[in-house]
């Protein structure tokens, strides 16, 4: 019976902050057109700069353009979280915010990959399959990657290391809302969202009034869900489920 409690508490608490930020910070619902933009433009200067010899370059630059994304994307919650405000100049500062945490993530998933890559010969067939289990296991117990990254202040592997540890001990409370967000998300879009650093809907948006609308509703329900991570990730990781039973009045 405690632990239903404390669902409803930790459930209840995260819809009442994270409807309020939504209603206020409504232009994040937007800033996906404006990732989308800036990460095309960024293929294409990309592509056109670095050709012959400089296209070994041009992975890790793309990979950096990428970290400045999602660190924008990343700051911008973390300033509604803390502040429920975004301004504009949020959103300039916070390509730089997280770069280089983020950055250094991909460069230990790279370091992975590689590794794995150098062992699948033992594994023949098979290493197809072991690839997907690493895979699933990556999304489940680094979940809550994104919000670690902008509420602690813990190096990249450190910050994978929390990660873990905070799903080991949160599995419940964490995967109970995140489950009903990914069916919803794709009975709008009919996809999965399988990256953990997704910062907006990437599917196409038919034009048509139709498609637009579409597309809106499903970004709206995308923004809500961060959003909805970040108090949800912010109340279980500074409480135990003691502390919020004794303050109780405090969370609700």
């Amino acid at each position: 019976m405690k632990l239903i409690d404390d669902i409803v508490l930790v459930q209840k608490h995260s819809i009442k902050h994270a409807s309020k930020s939504i209603i206020k910070n409504w232009p994040i619902i937007f800033t996906g057109l404006v990732y989308v933009t800036l990460n095309i433009l960024a293929l294409i200067v990309i592509n056109t700069l670095f050709r012959g010899v400089l296209s070994l370059l041009a992975g890790i630059v793309f990979a950096i353009v990428s970290s400045s994304l999602i660190s924008s994307y990343l700051y911008l919650l973390s300033n509604i979280i803390n502040n429920n405000r975004i301004t504009l100049q949020s959103f300039k500062d916070g390509f730089k915010e997280y770069l280089w945490k983020v950055y250094g993530i991909f460069f230990i998933a790279w370091l992975a990959s590689y590794l794995l890559s150098t062992v699948s010969s033992i594994f023949g067939k098979r290493i197809i399959l072991l690839t997907d289990i690493i895979k699933i296991l990556a999304l489940v117990l680094l979940n809550a990657l994104p919000e670690v990254i902008y509420q602690k202040h813990y190096s990249s592997a450190d910050s994978i290391m929390y990660a873990i540890e905070f799903i080991r001990e949160n599995w419940l409370n964490w995967f109970l809302p995140n489950i009903i967000f990914t069916v919803i998300l794709y009975f709008l879009t009919g996809k999965i969202f399988t990256n953990l650093f997704t910062i907006y809907i990437d599917t196409p948006m038919v034009i048509s009034i139709e498609g637009a609308v579409r597309y809106i509703v499903a970004q709206t329900i995308f923004s809500y869900m961060m959003i909805y991570r970040g108090y949800l990730f912010k109340i279980l990781s500074t409480s135990t489920p003691r502390k919020r039973a004794f303050m109780r009045n405090l969370y609700e």
